[in-house]
């Protein structure tokens, strides 16, 4: 049987300072206890949402890059979630997909959010990533793209495949606007008929924006299987390929969905 286990880690972050965040995040780390194969941590980790790439930017042979591997290696887990990265000249909100091997895969956030100028500091991706693991193939994606649905939206094969089976969403969203990130965790999950993750901060930013982090696991059948709000939690789940191919075989809807594709 094909599954896999997650662990949430809803956080607070130190704004701007990557040597606390990282230590934070290793202890936190080193405290889970379940078994636990991939393990997702916010948007802009090291770092929070900051505006400062030009001060706060590493390569990909950088110091958390380096210590993504070290502690993918030890735990022997893979370990997501996007830092920010300057690649010949131009910096990217970047999500890493790491391997305990050492090996690694990413995904540029293409929805770069303007009401916040990040299209003014960063980079915007041109593809999308799907890795897998286990059986299962994953989608990842960062924060404000869970807005744009034609840009997560399932595809298929020529043998009508599904091209992913569970979205991960990584982000840094504001509390007062949470509505729409829960809404929207639910409604991807339904279009989709996949699982989806939303792996949220909490606290203050150096911005004085409030966070209420509001992590969910969604079924595909648009069931919430956790949410947490306001308080860090760290949070392990097993999800199941077999659950998720028994709601697409019953309710067989991918089958009226309209033919498209998506323009770089």
């Amino acid at each position: 049987m094909s599954s896999l286990t997650f662990t949430l880690i809803q956080t607070a972050l130190h704004w701007e300072d990557k040597k606390a965040n990282l230590q934070m995040l290793e202890e936190k780390i080193n405290s889970i206890r379940e078994k636990t194969q991939v393990v997702v941590l916010p948007e802009m980790f090291s770092t929070g949402f900051s505006m400062k790439p030009e001060q706060l930017a590493e390569t990909m042979e950088g110091e958390t890059l380096a210590w993504m591997k070290r502690i993918a290696a030890a735990k022997k887990i893979i370990l997501t979630g996007s830092v920010i990265i300057e690649e010949d000249g131009n910096y990217f909100n970047r999500s890493i997909w790491m391997l305990p091997t050492g090996e690694y895969g990413y995904y540029d956030k293409r929805h770069l959010f303007a009401f916040a100028e990040e299209d003014r500091h960063y980079t915007g991706g041109t593809s999308r990533f799907i890795a897998s693991a286990n059986g299962l193939k994953l989608n990842l994606l960062v924060c404000y793209d869970l807005r744009f649905p034609v840009w997560a939206r399932q595809q298929f094969d020529e043998e009508q495949n599904f091209e992913y089976d569970v979205l991960i969403y990584v982000a840094n969203w504001p509390e007062r606007r949470n509505t729409a990130w829960k809404t929207l965790l639910q409604a991807r999950a339904i279009e989709n008929q996949c699982y989806v993750i939303g792996v949220n901060r909490v606290g203050n930013d150096g911005n004085g924006i409030y966070h209420s982090g509001d992590s969910m696991v969604v079924s595909p059948l648009g069931e919430v299987l956790y949410h947490k709000a306001h308080d860090e939690d760290i949070f392990t789940i097993t999800l199941k390929k077999d659950d998720l191919d028994e709601v697409r075989k019953k309710f067989q809807f991918w089958r009226d969905a309209d033919d498209f594709q998506i323009e770089p």
